[in-house]
């Protein structure tokens, strides 16, 4: 009963532990050489919803200054499914060519042409064809390198501000018929 009691204790401290941790990521202290779009690829927020919070129309910034941190829009679980993605449809591709994967795929979330969220879109399938071909062949099943985590990231700081692109094609690369099916 003691043991129990004890690793009970333990696992409530270490419970309290990381809400703590949670609560104090909601602020920044800025640092010499931060940058808005850096703070806010760093914490996968909307630089748009960044500057909103802090009450800021522009990018300057001082060190020492705080920012609150928002709440990402994306879920953690999303934000990993989406990583799992760009690792698996990337692969091979120059990292803007991942950034690039991961922002169509957050603009079809946004248009009224595609399913309304991320699962959604990633499992998407037209006429028979997957939108992607790692949701076919199962690659989207493994785990995502660092690369493509910070690719999603930055596509999440970027969200909103783009021209709204919602394909990404590389004709050297592309082997997928999805692409050119009527919806």
């Amino acid at each position: 009963m003691k043991k129990t009691l004890a690793a009970l204790t333990a696992a409530v401290s270490l419970s309290m532990f990381s809400m703590g941790a949670a609560a104090e990521a909601a602020t920044y202290q800025v640092k010499t050489g931060d940058t808005m779009w850096g703070i806010a690829s760093k914490y996968g927020v909307q630089l748009t919803e960044l500057k909103k919070a802090n009450n800021r129309t522009s990018n300057l910034l001082y060190p020492g200054q705080k920012l609150t941190i928002p709440a990402s829009a994306v879920s953690a679980a999303d934000q990993d499914l989406l990583a799992r993605l760009v690792h698996a449809e990337a692969k091979g591709e120059p990292y803007a060519g991942k950034v690039a994967v991961a922002t169509v795929v957050l603009n079809r979330v946004a248009s009224p042409d595609f399913p309304n969220t991320l699962k959604g879109v990633v499992y998407e399938k037209a006429n028979g064809y997957y939108a992607f071909t790692p949701v076919k062949n199962g690659a989207i099943n493994k785990p995502a390198d660092a690369e493509a985590k910070k690719a999603v990231k930055e596509a999440l700081a970027f969200r909103g501000q783009g021209s709204g692109s919602l394909f990404f094609f590389n004709p050297k690369t592309a082997v997928s018929k999805w692409v050119s099916q009527e919806k």
